[in-house]
């Protein structure tokens, strides 16, 4: 009988530490294992497992001991797909892509005669109003020269038409715009160009002469923002980006983009540099930094120059093929230097487009003034495009941090040494050299400019050829990344460009829950099968928003 009652004793006090210790799990609204997750730390670690709980990150380890540890919600079985950090976009135009979708699409047209034949038939599709296009390149046709606007003034006698190019920095214009824009033959104006042919408008505008059209442009009404915003929220969640930084907007939509991320509507995080415009410095400086968990406002967007493909960017010496240009400064040193003071006495973040070497320098030595050495301002080169070799060192000198757009290397690459020269070229797209300066840099798309696929940047970082395998042996391949460095670029280096490496950018514990899924393993795969890598799921706080 003492044996017995010491069994039924034992088993008792057994079932009661079993049951203690299932009622001692935590909780978790989302357990993922049996997967190979690149945390993407300082160490680089590979796990198989996460858990999360309110959107956030409770612990990284192996799937046994997070299984034991975590009672969860949900279960994800990643079959052991390869999982990374959402990817983040350092440089892009979240909104503005959005807008664009909205309009003709002519990016990829091989001739000026395959647009007119599109814009007949958008024509036709949308009856009244401005049309509009985006994306033509005359450096991807047979006949690499500007278009002028005859036919354009042939088709479309009444209705305005104005068509912007694939970079942004230059527009065709019909008679009807330009005539709504005031644009007369002779008209000069600082930062632009408009271009004449015998002394008649050819309706090509370069640079700040745009405006003289885009003030006439009726601005979108709210439906059309949220349209915009949250048709470029779902090609992007596709292809894996869970965060954006928007280079350039004007404070009244980053009031319509708050609206929806609280709403619920837009769950994009969004860094926002605010184009350089008194109204927006009067926004910020009166009402401070911006921050939410998905919206961050504490920098300005300031341009320097223009493009290589428009030759706007501004060179130190003449474009190789156009000896009597040297492009130009968009604004005077003066702007620059004031802008850049303002911006610093306030404690903001300051990032410029620079293309030309000439408006690289000149940038760099403004904040060089300015930021007068080491500092964790994290101000921006934006693009850093075409250095001279005696520039470099300024951004170590003063951690001036450059945001680069891999595939402008391999979108520019065929004609590239024609406008500016191999001499020059040597110090162009030189991403790893400029990584070297600080030990980090930050990886973009610059889109619509370029396609929004974060794979394109890593492979073009990383590979430095274009789809089709050209060249052989890549394009200036000492200045390529490695595939870890450029997957830092599109993930915790970019979050640290945007003050929020704490918060995103790695999956660790007590950072946002932004992940996806992917059906290769982009660290491991061979070159030529890189670009076939397909994002199957995408996560934003915990949550599956994307699902091929």
């Amino acid at each position: 009988m003492v044996y017995i009652y010491r069994m039924k004793t034992f088993l008792f006090l057994l079932s009661a530490v079993l049951l203690a210790s299932c009622s001692t799990k935590k909780q978790a609204d989302l357990l993922v294992f049996n997967a190979r997750v690149y945390t993407v730390d300082d160490q680089f670690s590979v796990a198989e497992a996460f858990a999360v709980a309110d959107g956030k990150i409770l612990e990284v380890g192996k799937s046994d001991d997070l299984k034991r540890k975590y009672e969860s919600k949900e279960l994800l079985d990643a079959e052991g797909k390869s999982i990374y950090p959402g990817f983040i976009d350092g440089h892009a135009h979240f909104y503005r892509y959005g807008e664009g979708l909205q309009n003709a699409d002519l990016v990829g047209t091989q001739s000026w005669e395959e647009i007119l034949e599109k814009l007949k038939v958008y024509a036709v599709e949308n009856k009244e109003g401005w049309i509009i296009g985006r994306g033509w390149d005359q450096n991807d046709w047979s006949e690499k020269n500007f278009p002028s606007n005859e036919k354009l003034n042939e088709l479309f006698p009444n209705r305005p038409v104005v068509l912007t190019r694939i970079d942004g920095h230059a527009i065709i214009a019909n008679q009807a715009a330009l005539s709504l824009g005031n644009v007369k033959p002779g008209q000069k104006m600082e930062g632009g160009n408009i271009e004449m042919v015998n002394g008649k408008l050819t309706g090509i505008l370069i640079d700040n002469a745009q405006n003289l059209i885009y003030s006439k442009i009726l601005g979108s009404n709210a439906t059309q923002s949220r349209e915009a915003l949250l048709d470029a929220q779902k090609n992007c969640f596709a292809v894996g980006l869970t965060s954006v930084v928007d280079c350039g907007l004007d404070f009244p939509t980053v009031d319509i983009i708050d609206n929806l991320q609280k709403s619920n509507d837009l769950k994009m995080r969004i860094y926002v540099m605010l184009s350089d415009d008194s109204l927006n410095y009067n926004y910020l400086f009166k009402k401070g930094a911006v921050k939410t968990d998905r919206l961050n406002v504490r920098s300005f967007k300031v341009y320097a120059d223009g493009a290589l493909g428009s030759r706007g960017a501004c060179m130190l010496k003449p474009y190789t093929d156009k000896p009597n240009q040297t492009g130009f400064l968009l604004s005077s040193s003066n702007h620059y230097e004031n802008v850049a003071r303002k911006i610093y006495d306030k404690g903001f973040q300051m990032n410029t487009h620079a293309i030309g070497d000439s408006a690289n320098r000149e940038i760099l030595k403004i904040y060089s003034r300015i930021l007068n050495g080491k500092n964790d301002l994290r101000w921006r080169i934006e693009h850093a495009q075409v250095l001279s070799p005696d520039d470099f060192k300024l951004f170590g000198e003063n951690n001036i941090i450059p945001s680069v757009q891999s595939t402008h290397a391999t979108s520019d690459m065929y004609w590239a040494g024609d406008r500016i020269g191999a001499e020059r070229l040597k110090s162009a797209y030189a991403y790893k050299q400029l990584l070297q300066q600080n030990g980090w840099l930050v990886l973009g798309t610059d889109f619509p400019v370029e396609n929004i696929d974060p794979m394109l940047t890593f492979y073009a970082a990383t590979v430095r050829k274009d789809s089709k395998g050209f060249p052989d042996k890549g394009f200036q391949m000492e200045n390529a990344l490695s595939r870890e460095e450029a997957l830092r670029g599109m993930t915790i280096w970019a979050a640290k460009g945007s003050f929020e490496e704490k918060e995103k950018g790695s999956i660790e514990a007590g950072k946002f829950a932004d992940f996806i899924i992917m059906d290769q393993d982009i660290l491991k795969v061979e070159d030529s099968k890189l670009l076939n890598s397909k994002i199957l799921k995408t996560f934003v706080n915990g949550e599956n928003v994307f699902s091929k």
